[in-house]
This record gives structure tokens, sequence and C-alpha cells, in this order.
């Protein structure tokens, strides 16, 4: 069955500036849309959110105050206009034989207009998340998945089985995206933790059952989801004794249940095991679900792509036919998970140039690295440029500045971000495209003398 064509969406649209009573926040993979942020919240001021709570969007709102927006272009420490940053920014790009392009966090039209760039350049391609990534990636690819969105999950599930994560840790809206923080709910809930103690956000959740699964003694979440595997087979095991009565219990439960979801966090799976071996775990995670399927119903629901992360991967793969960790030129693509990892390269030295995007957060600095470096970053990155050479070029942040479109965390779906404010600051799409544009010119006399 043949692919639908990827959206086309415009490289560079800004919206007009409003304090429209419904706003998208582009600061986590659920993109929670409906949000409110009034006029007066942010005219002259950090934006703020209004009849929401949550931590993590209030954070990232603080770091748009207008001292912080005023941040200025830099090349190797010195302030420059924006003309001059682009075209140091480019002789480094032009003197670099393989170019690393990591953190990527940004949305669909940076990341068309970097893939454009990328392939001029020959250089590989990373998200600032791409171990996490990676290991989801691989256990798709080994055993496919079943997986559910937020609104099945709101309306459909009975039972949701957390795996190894407090969802509200990275993601403090989940509860209330999964229709739980309401007293109407259209089917009794059921809250399990495996692995993990029960999520301080969900035990103050009306009208759910809540419990917590220990891990057998002396094992570890590996060898739990094998045997819980084995217990909700059509064929269980034939001595289920060998299992505890809480692992027993758990799996009477998922067999009962009219549709249960099982939830993951790929990062936080990730660093339990160490960044090895992770996508081990999200397999057994996949194979549980299919099981369950067997004789009821259930769904996936990884809670993972968090800073474009699904968006960057979804558009590069669209563009290319291979996913993140690839290396793009001219000449073809090479896709390598393990050999073109971010820290892999820097490491062994097999990057001399790296072109670090972060333009939500300033929470994802460009890792430390003896190669130039260019920035297109959150204003508030500034100060991660100093004492090192290179290129810092403050961008708009989508969904603040200007307009995006990003995808969210439960797959296929594609939010439009709206401005809530004109901040004056070169979109993603729109330095990179000039970048490009720097190369082809310096590169053109080269090709009419050849």
């Amino acid at each position: 069955m043949g692919m639908a064509p990827a959206p086309d969406l415009p490289s560079d649209t800004r919206g007009r500036p409003a304090g429209q009573a419904s706003w998208t926040c582009p600061f986590c993979a659920l993109l929670c849309d409906g949000l409110a942020v009034p006029q007066e919240a942010v005219d002259g001021r950090a934006p703020a959110l209004n009849g929401s709570t949550c931590p993590r969007a209030a954070n990232a709102l603080a770091c748009f105050e207008p001292r912080t927006m005023a941040a200025a272009p830099c090349a190797d420490g010195r302030p420059v206009t924006l003309p001059q940053a682009l075209d140091a920014a480019a002789r480094l790009l032009r003197e670099s034989r393989r170019p690393l392009f990591g953190g990527l966090a940004t949305d669909i039209a940076g990341t068309r207009a970097l893939y454009a760039l990328a392939n001029h350049s020959g250089a590989v391609l990373d998200h600032a998340h791409g171990d996490a990534m990676t290991a989801s990636l691989r256990a798709l690819q080994d055993r496919g998945a079943f997986t559910t969105t937020l609104a099945e999950v709101r309306n459909h599930a009975d039972l949701i089985l957390c795996i190894g994560t407090q969802p509200s840790q990275k993601h403090p809206e989940f509860f209330r995206r999964c229709g739980l923080t309401g007293s109407a709910q259209p089917c009794p809930r059921e809250l399990a933790f495996l692995g993990t103690p029960i999520d301080p956000a969900a035990a103050q959740l009306p009208n759910t059952r809540c419990s917590e699964v220990a891990l057998p003694e002396g094992e570890d979440l590996y060898q739990t989801l094998a045997l819980l595997n084995a217990l909700c087979r059509p064929r269980a095991l034939a001595d289920s004794q060998i299992a505890s009565a809480a692992l027993r219990d758990l799996s009477a439960r998922l067999l009962a249940a009219r549709y249960a979801v099982l939830v993951w966090t790929p990062a936080t799976l990730c660093a339990q095991a160490g960044g090895k071996h992770a996508a081990l775990l999200i397999e057994g995670i996949h194979h549980l679900v299919k099981t369950l399927n067997r004789t009821t119903r259930a769904g996936g629901l990884p809670l993972g792509g968090d800073d474009g992360g699904n968006t960057v991967n979804q558009a590069v793969t669209w563009l290319s036919g291979l996913p993140l960790r690839t290396h793009v030129h001219p000449g073809g693509l090479d896709h390598d998970p393990h050999r073109y990892g971010t820290e892999r390269l820097l490491r062994d030295g097999d990057a001399d140039a790296l072109l670090w995007v972060a333009s939500f957060t300033p929470d994802l600095p460009p890792p430390a690295s003896r190669v130039p470096t260019v920035v297109l970053g959150h204003p508030a990155l500034a100060a991660s440029m100093a004492g090192r050479p290179g290129v810092f070029i403050p961008v708009s942040t989508p969904g603040i500045g200007s307009a995006g479109h990003l995808f969210r965390t439960d797959g296929g779906i594609v939010l439009p971000l709206s401005p809530l404010r004109d901040d004056g600051l070169p979109t993603v799409a729109a330095v990179a495209a000039q970048l490009l544009a720097r190369l082809r010119q310096a590169s053109a006399p080269m090709e009419s003398a050849s």
C-alpha cells in the first residue's frame, strides 16, 4: 500500500501576534491545546498561562522575558550582525568535511530546510533525544507495534498500566489528557504501576483506583515483562506459581480489561537500562500488547519525542525514506543508528563541525566539543557559546514568536502552532535557507570553472 504525500506546509509562515483564547503548548510531546494566554500576560513580559498549572509549560514560558529575548548574534564571543553571523556560519560549514546537525529541536518547516542544507553539506542528522528514539525505532522495526492515541485512552481505556515510568514527571498534563482528572468519566478507571511507585499525581485522581506492582524479588524489568507475557498467553504457564501473586493478579486484570493501555517513557527506560538494551525492554512491551490482543483489546502509548523529536524523525523519514542518524549527502544516504549517534561522532572525531538546533527552550545546550559549533537556539542559550569557537544565532520559537507545526506523541497527529507575539527573530527554516543560499553561491563559481 502506497503512502500518502506529506502535507504541503509553508516553509516559513509567520502568523499575526495575538492574545488568542486558545493556544497549543510546544514544550512537550503532548502538545496540549486549548490553553489560554491572556494578552496582558504577553505584552512587555514573559507569557503566562491562565487556567493551567503545568510546571513544564510555566518554566519554559518564564524564559521568554524581554531581556532574554534581546540576545544578539555572536561569532567567537563577539557581537555581530545577523548577516555577519550567517557568513561566519556558512564559512564553517563550507570548510567542514562531515558536519553533524544535532539537537534538531525544531518544527516541520525547520526540518525541511535543515534537510536541504544537510544534503548540500554532507551532514549527519541526529536529535538531542536520539538514544531513546533509536531504541524505540529498533523495537518497532524488529517486532512491530499496536499503538493507540490519547483520544482512545480518554474514551475507552479501563486499565492503564504504566511500566517503569511515572508519566507526570516528564509530562505533567498526561492524566488530564487521558480524561482522569474530571469527575465524569466514560468508564471506570484503574491505574497500575509496574516496577515504579505510584505516580504522586495519580494518587490524587478522583474515581480512579491506583495500585503498585513491585518487581518479583531477584527479577528485573526485562524478566518481569517476559513472565507477564507468559502469564497472559492463551496457554498460560503450566506452573504459574513461579510468578508472584501480585504479577498473577496483574495478568488477570489485563486479560479481564475491555481495553488495556500500556504506557512507557522511552527516555526513562533508556536511563534505567544505562543507555543499553532499552530496545529489548520496549520490544517486550510491544510483545505483551500483541499477546493481549489475542483475547482482548490493548494498545501501547509511548511518551516520547519531546523537543520536536517525533516531528523531525517523521519529516526526515518522509524526505529521505530513512529515519534520523543518517548521513545525508548528494551521493546518497547512509543510515547507521550506532555509528551516527551524537556522542559517538564527537567523541571519536568523526564530525569536524557541529550545527546545534534548540529553538524551544534553553534546556538543550550544545554538548561540550572541540569542533567549531554553530548554534541556532533559544536566545537564552547565548551564554552557552562563551569561550568556545563558533557562531550563535538566536531563533524564534514555534508557538511563541512564529507559527509552526509539530507531531504529537501519539503518532500521526499534526497540530498547528500559533504565535503569541512577533519576537522579531528569524525562524530556523529562514536561517537554514539563508545558509544554503550562501553555500550554493560560494560553490557556483567553482562549478562553472570546472
